[in-house]
């Protein structure tokens, strides 16, 4: 079956407030603006905030991130509420993103304001084997665990499209979770697959000697495997922007390098908030998705510009 395109000029990936600041300034600007992600998922959902500018009240998260999506909206912002599982570059200079429902979203500029992963199971075992066995980017580690037994663990697009992945060079896929929170589409995928499914567990610890042997379950169960691939939420930031080879911050490995005007080491794309590095503050996410979305509308404009 095809897939269904959609063709936007400016893509963000983030619903958080660089995501939603970004979306504003982009609209404004009178272009096409694709907002993808969950806006449940932001860090800012379910905090208060008493030290935002001008606001002399604290403020619920929750009720923020509405009114920010309301006025986005308001400027013409499309937004999709669902992961992201892929991105790429087409050949013409335009970036795809494919999301857990099957749609494809092109754009002609990009911006990456998903936020930092907090990928932790915190059970017995997981630091021992961080590189040994235990890993947190199925696209990155797969290869090392060809023709291997491996386990994912993860409840929503991230475990699932890591899974499917894994199927292609592992001699095994066991997948451990709660309840899937995914796609109708995606979680079709999984159940009609050779993934070995145990729902309505979890890991309680990894075991190994030189390196990861097996994982043991709440139930007591014992699954062996050399690999345990912990894929919690939608896929990684850093893993996304992988795909693009846009450039880290030398200094830590573990922010997208950016910019006075966010812009990244690849041209077209953007980043900003928490994803650029601390302070985990909403003034600073909240300025950065300014700037990323004026300047990402500009480069889009050039570009249709250029093509016309």
């Amino acid at each position: 079956m095809d897939r269904e395109n959609l063709l936007f000029d400016v893509v963000i990936l983030g619903c958080g407030p660089a995501g939603l600041q970004a979306a504003v300034h982009a609209a404004r600007a009178k272009v096409g603006v694709a907002v993808l992600g969950r806006m449940q998922k932001s860090s800012l959902y379910k905090a208060h905030i008493e030290n935002y500018c001008c606001m002399d009240t604290t403020l619920a998260g929750q009720e923020i991130l509405e009114q920010g999506k309301k006025q986005a909206e308001r400027f013409g912002a499309r937004f999709f509420d669902q992961d992201v599982l892929d991105l790429d570059r087409e050949e013409d200079g335009r970036f795809r993103a494919r999301l857990e429902a099957g749609q494809d979203i092109l754009g002609s500029s990009l911006i990456l304001a998903m936020g930092i992963s907090r990928n932790r199971l915190n059970v017995p075992g997981e630091k021992e084997f961080i590189g040994k066995g235990v890993s947190y980017c199925v696209d990155c580690d797969a290869n090392f665990y060809r023709n291997q037994r491996v386990v994912v663990a993860g409840d929503e697009s991230a475990a699932c499209s890591g899974a499917l992945r894994l199927l292609l060079t592992s001699s095994e896929v066991h997948m451990v979770f709660s309840v899937l929170d995914v796609s109708e589409n995606l979680r079709v995928q999984v159940e009609s697959s050779g993934i070995q499914r145990h729902p309505g567990r979890k890991i309680k610890a990894i075991q190994g000697g030189a390196g990861v042997e097996s994982v043991l379950l709440d139930n007591g169960e014992t699954i062996e495997c050399s690999g345990v691939f912990i894929e919690l939420g939608a896929k990684g930031a850093l893993e996304l922007a992988s795909k693009l080879d846009v450039t880290l911050d030398p200094e830590t490995m573990k922010f997208i390098a950016a910019n006075r005007k966010q812009e990244t080491s690849v041209p077209g794309v953007y980043a900003a908030g928490d994803i650029c590095g601390p302070p985990w503050q909403m003034a600073k996410a909240v300025g950065e998705g300014c700037v990323a979305g004026l300047e990402a509308a500009t480069y889009a404009k050039r570009r249709r510009t250029k093509n016309e």
